[in-house]
């Protein structure tokens, strides 16, 4: 008999609940399915905003791809395991969190409801999950560390060219309660996005998500007149410094000279590029292709994790993104060497059906189906997912050996 502690029996618990619920004739407020729950996102949000949200480079060919990866892999279940106790939790960075799932850094979420980051901050408080903010975010880093309360929340940088804008953030995040530091690598230009240049519309030029450049001190002592007074003028120059292609590995060794923070490295896909991550001494990387919004045509974040895990895994911590609907998805990349996976566009989906109720509601039903998945696979906790858990599936659906 297994002597591990249960943390959660939340998958039964949401079951018995929805079921019930059924039985008075009270439907789930948002769709469980991932497709229908992306669709009623898509009826409630204009075209612009839906663009923005559910687009990617060029042809989404890499989004496609992302999702075809989960499907290669086939989870193995075994059998009279002694799975009525489960544990969830895991520790990332030195701090155990309830589960092997966090709230991935989305910004400019005005466009998607009018609480934005805000109600994201209340829906990880409520269900005890951490959060990474994005850097673009349209309420400020301190307004959502308020409304989150003590719960682990980490702060993602987009590193732009301006260094005195880049220190004050880093600073403001420390200060702000933000335990770790996470550094986007794969947006130092942006991509080609049909969807968004066939509308003409990218949300910084309105000004939406950038509360966190137009209260920083740095960023506001570099205009001519304050963005309130003169909001043109700071989105032009927001515009002109927001990214830096000419970022190379030995910049970092300034960026970590900033901070006593953890430092984990976003955007990661290649094995020599994860190996000079461990050289540099950060922390952690996230294998991650930008949901595919980035490069059109690119490897699959899960195909490239079992790379990246082999060279590294025993060097720094290995968080994933890009492509997550399911408990399936979750227990298949920390298989492959994640341990833990960011939650991106799903959340996003119920953000804009319900604000903060909604994006807890549909991280719950993710988080309820992780814990029943684990279990129906003979597993009681994160730590018993690893590679031999999985088989690889050929093209015609058959299981081929594991390359």
């Amino acid at each position: 008999m297994s002597n591990r502690v249960s943390s959660s029996s939340v998958g039964m618990e949401r079951q018995v609940e929805m079921y019930m619920n059924g039985l008075q004739g009270k439907m789930p407020d948002y769709p469980v399915d991932p497709g229908k729950l992306r669709q009623a996102a898509r009826d409630v949000l204009d075209d612009r905003a839906w663009g923005y949200l559910d687009g990617g480079a060029g042809s989404g060919d890499t989004m496609s791809a992302n999702r075809a990866a989960f499907r290669r892999w086939r989870l193995e279940p075994r059998m009279l395991r002694g799975v009525e106790n489960r544990d969830l939790t895991v520790q990332v960075l030195g701090t155990d969190i309830r589960a092997p799932m966090l709230f991935a850094p989305i910004g400019v979420l005005s466009i998607i409801h009018e609480e934005a980051e805000v109600a994201v901050a209340e829906a990880a408080r409520r269900l005890e999950l951490p959060l990474v903010l994005s850097t673009a975010s349209s309420r400020s880093m301190e307004e959502v560390a308020e409304a989150q309360g003590d719960g682990t929340r980490w702060f993602q940088l987009y590193w732009g060219k301006n260094d005195n804008v880049t220190a004050s953030m880093v600073e403001r995040a420390e200060a702000a309660g933000y335990s770790a530091l996470v550094v986007t690598l794969d947006t130092t230009v942006l991509s080609w996005r049909d969807r968004d240049l066939e509308n003409g519309y990218l949300p910084f030029l309105e000004g939406e998500g950038l509360g966190n450049y137009f209260g920083d001190p740095a960023f506001r002592e570099a205009l001519e007149e304050p963005p309130e007074e003169n909001p043109t003028q700071a989105i032009l120059y927001f515009a002109s410094m927001f990214s830096n292609p000419g970022l190379t590995w030995g910049d970092l060794e300034w960026l970590c000279g900033l901070t006593d923070l953890p430092i984990v490295l976003k955007g990661i896909l290649s094995p020599a590029d994860a190996e000079r991550a461990a050289d540099a001494g950060v922390d952690g990387i996230i294998v991650s292709n930008h949901g595919g919004r980035q490069v059109d045509g690119a490897v699959a974040a899960l195909d490239a994790l079992p790379r990246v895990a082999d060279t590294v895994g025993d060097r720094l911590e290995i968080f994933f993104d890009s492509g997550i609907r399911r408990g399936s998805d979750i227990l298949k990349a920390l298989a492959l060497g994640a341990r833990a996976v960011l939650v991106g566009r799903p959340y996003c989906h119920g953000l804009a059906l319900g604000g903060a109720e909604g994006a807890a509601a549909v991280m719950l039903n993710l988080l309820s189906d992780l814990d029943l998945t684990l279990g129906l696979c003979g597993c009681t906790g994160m730590d018993e997912m690893s590679r031999d858990r999985l088989l690889r599936a050929a093209s015609d659906g058959s299981i081929a050996p594991d390359p």
